[in-house]
């Protein structure tokens, strides 16, 4: 075992752990949730660090030999990270222990990531875990940097990459809305307002709707990007660059920027850009909106998917799992469910974001930690969720034609399509005809000898430009 030691007195730590003091004080301080520190934010994170220290040694402000123990150390966290992110690997969450619901701003986080790199470079430079008179995990790694310009600046190049994940979910989903809107093209069926009996419409055309509603949010998502590209790196505790030498706060923001390979720059305001977040707000917002058009397509699909047997039994689900304990054969919608429920989360996620953003006070916003956690999480499951729904549920989902069929022709919605041939007055006769008899209106249209079943529905498909099924 090693002691480390601060202003608060000595911890006893593993002598090989990665991690030190601050951020065994950390879990010792905040609640175990179970939850992870996103992998999207520890890379990040690890890459802000190694702009920092590249931008420090060209600055003349970090020894070469520190340096190049430093770089070489974060070129394995990375490593370990993407493997994360890839799902190879959780080997990064023996390193970066602290919980995502930590006090601070942060610090806790950026200390952990300091101790992180400061103890594999020691490693590296055949030092023991600890040494930190060799290198220092604040004097060294940590120089010219502060966590609240280090964590915001993380967290918007994590948000960066869930945006690009996330655009790319929507336009998986809009696509196999895309194939159903052709493949049902054909398929005429009743419309409904309000739930109730509406003009005729085709299947494609509604699946249609969808996927046009699908691929404004895949827009919206993609041009969100731009909101998020100004960082605060270089303004460290306050965003007046205290501590900072003005070589590095010229320079390490287009060192960042070849190291992600993202479009990002230096905030024309680093004190706004270190105490406001508003930008989140909007970000989330337009994701939000995403889980918006999500509920309302699982809804519909649940409605038209209903019965089979009893209800409206329209569309067919792909059975994925049994439905019920007590009834045989019984097959819910589950994959809709939770497609449901994931966009509800992201909901109130918005929620909560906007409340701890505008909890924030003066020079900085206590809160980021669960702001980022939040918004990233949504980003994730959102677009797990996209993907999944499509591929488990879109994708199988095929017509009862004689269903669609039968539920039209029962239905009196369907004399709207004969008003410009035979004349309002003349049409609403049938109508109450059919109401008093207790007939569908295709039956009293039949009695009525105005016109046969066939021309009924050729009317109906010349009216909506299709070949009826």
């Amino acid at each position: 075992m090693r002691i480390e030691k601060d202003s608060l007195g000595e911890v006893e730590l593993p002598d090989d752990s990665a991690y030190g003091i601050h951020s065994l004080r950390s879990c010792n301080n905040f609640i175990k949730s179970g939850e992870r520190i996103h992998p999207y934010l520890i890379k990040a994170f690890f890459e802000v660090k190694l702009a920092a220290a590249e931008t420090n040694y060209k600055c003349g402000i970090l020894l070469k030999e520190k340096y190049e123990a430093i770089h070489e150390a974060i070129h394995i966290l990375l490593t370990e990270s993407e493997q994360c992110i890839q799902g190879k690997s959780d080997d990064i969450y023996k390193k970066i222990i602290v919980d995502p619901y930590q006090g601070g701003a942060g610090t806790s986080l950026n200390m952990n990531v300091n101790e992180v790199i400061a103890n594999t470079a020691l490693k590296i430079a055949n030092k023991n875990c600890g040494d930190y008179s060799s290198i220092h995990p604040l004097d060294d790694v940590n120089l010219s940097q502060s966590t609240n310009d280090t964590f915001p600046t993380a967290f918007r190049i994590a948000a960066i990459y869930m945006l690009r994940e996330l655009a790319d979910s929507f336009a998986k989903l809009q696509n196999s809305l895309q194939k159903k809107e052709s493949e049902f093209k054909n398929v005429l069926k009743l419309g409904r307002t309000q739930f109730q009996d509406a003009v005729p419409i085709t299947l494609g055309q509604e699946f249609g709707a969808y996927a046009q509603a699908i691929a404004r949010d895949r827009w919206r998502i993609y041009n969100a990007e731009e909101r998020l590209r100004s960082v605060n790196l270089g303004g460290t505790a306050v965003g007046n660059s205290v501590s900072a030498p003005k070589d590095y706060v010229l320079n390490v923001n287009s060192i960042l920027k070849k190291i992600t390979k993202l479009p990002i720059a230096k905030s024309e305001d680093l004190i706004d850009a270190t105490q406001n977040m508003d930008v989140f707000v909007e970000v989330h917002g337009l994701v939000k909106a995403g889980a918006t058009s999500i509920i309302k397509l699982c809804n519909d699909l649940r409605f038209m998917s209903s019965g089979p047997n009893g209800g409206i039994g329209e569309i067919n689900l792909p059975p994925m799992q049994a439905g019920s304990s007590i009834m045989p054969g019984k097959v819910n919608p589950v994959i809709l469910e939770n497609a449901i429920q994931i966009s509800e989360l992201v909901k109130s996620n918005d929620m909560l974001i906007s409340n701890l953003i505008s909890s924030g006070n003066l020079e900085l916003n206590a809160f980021a930690p669960l702001i980022a956690h939040s918004f990233l999480k949504s980003l994730s499951y959102l677009k797990d969720s996209n993907i999944n729904l499509a591929l488990k549920c879109i994708d199988g989902i095929t017509a009862n034609i004689e269903r669609c069929k039968l539920n039209l022709i029962n239905s009196s919605a369907i004399a709207a399509s004969l008003i410009t041939t035979f004349g309002y007055e003349t049409i609403q006769e049938l109508v109450k005809y059919a109401y008093e008899h207790e007939m569908p209106f295709v039956k009293a249209l039949m009695k009525s000898k105005l016109l046969s079943e066939q021309e009924l529905f050729n009317i109906i498909s010349k009216d909506l430009g299709i070949d009826i099924e």
